[in-house]
């Protein structure tokens, strides 16, 4: 919602519901570098608060939730305050940046439901297929990658294959606990490249 304002939004929306879509993402989007807060809506929750207002029902809202904290945050506990005020804007249920580490999810789940945001929580998903490619997103969108899967991909160099393959292994495992757990869905980052995401559901089962 960076740089729109209220008619734009309007139209969009209204664009969106004779096609018949149901179902919206709501992001606030990045900052351009060296740019200041510009549009008519400064945080997520308002553009939530917008469409829920002008459509009531007609769409089920989706948002962004940041397990590991989102990277521009004061702190965490303004970052889950933001995620709590989408929620009580009218979010729906909310997907996740991808993480590594579990209980990053699980934690956020439970503190934001103290909080009264109870919305279901769907983990996102990044396959791992280029190490290089992994740790420079990573370090963009402040998504945690645990040391000991740094180091294992360091140690294949350019072997692409033993890293593809220590990839599945290391994200069907994530998939499988988080399953085991009871989350609602997985959200799975594809980037254009399918395959991945394809046998890590194959190994699923799903």
């Amino acid at each position: 919602c960076i740089g729109a304002t209220r008619q734009s939004v309007r139209e969009e929306l209204a664009q969106l519901k004779a096609m018949g879509v149901k179902r919206l993402v709501a992001l606030r989007g990045d900052l351009p570098s060296g740019y200041g807060a510009g549009g008519e809506f400064q945080y997520a929750s308002d553009l939530v608060a917008f469409i829920r207002a002008e459509t009531g029902r007609d769409f089920h809202i989706e948002v962004a939730a940041y397990p590991e904290v989102h990277p521009q945050a004061r702190s965490p506990e303004a970052d889950l305050k933001a995620y709590v005020a989408k929620v009580q804007s009218g979010a729906d249920s909310a997907i996740t940046q991808y993480f590594y580490n579990s209980d990053a999810y699980f934690r956020f789940v439970e503190e934001a439901k103290r909080l009264g945001a109870e919305v279901p929580v769907v983990p996102g998903i990044m396959p791992i297929g280029s190490s290089t490619q992994l740790m420079r997103f990573s370090d963009a969108c402040g998504a945690e990658i645990p040391r000991w899967i740094r180091l294992r991909l360091q140690s294949f160099g350019d072997d692409t294959a033993s890293i593809k393959a220590f990839g599945l292994d290391v994200v069907t495992d994530l998939c499988d606990r988080l399953r085991s757990a009871g989350v609602p869905a997985l959200h799975f980052y594809t980037m254009n490249q399918s395959a991945a995401t394809l046998e890590i559901c194959r190994r699923l089962g799903i």
